[in-house]
């Protein structure tokens, strides 16, 4: 999966970028090692598997509503956390999330509004911050994954 074209309308393009940006992260987490998928490559502690729960939390967060008691938690995969759980969840929320986007026709309609304080932002918003949030993230999960097996790429 590439980037989207340049002929696609606004939402078509954003939605484009987001899933070319979500499908990396889960690459990322795919076919990565134990334990080295869950170890902390940085002092902050964050390791690619907590990278794709986080990506998780986000999702259901922003366009799913729901709510997240410690964000700090989301970037700690759990003992019985697996690659193929962590990418599945990550899938599945990705997928609800698209059904959610994918009830927007204009960009400027309110998007859902946030679980813990009930603020709410454009559709257009929203999908611009998840764009960044995921590839702020992917770029994290890129330098991770190189550092534990050599695996470069998208």
């Amino acid at each position: 999966m590439g980037p989207p074209g340049t002929g696609g309308s606004e939402k078509e393009t954003l939605v484009g970028f987001l899933d070319y940006l979500r499908e990396g992260v889960a690459r990322k987490a795919e076919g990565a090692p134990e334990p080295g998928v869950r170890t902390a490559g940085v002092s902050s502690g964050t390791s690619v598997l907590g990278l794709v729960k986080h990506l998780t939390a986000v999702e259901r967060y922003y366009f799913l509503g729901a709510d997240v008691r410690s964000w700090p938690a989301t970037m700690r995969p759990g003992a019985k956390d697996t690659v193929e759980s962590v990418v599945a969840g990550y899938r599945e929320a990705v997928r609800e999330a698209n059904e959610v986007i994918a009830g927007y026709d204009d960009l400027t309609a309110a998007a859902p509004p946030i679980a813990r304080n009930g603020s709410v932002s454009t559709m257009r918003w929203l999908l611009v911050h998840m764009i960044e949030e995921t590839g702020r993230h992917a770029g994290h999960a890129d330098i991770l994954r190189e550092q534990i097996d050599g695996a470069v790429g998208r």
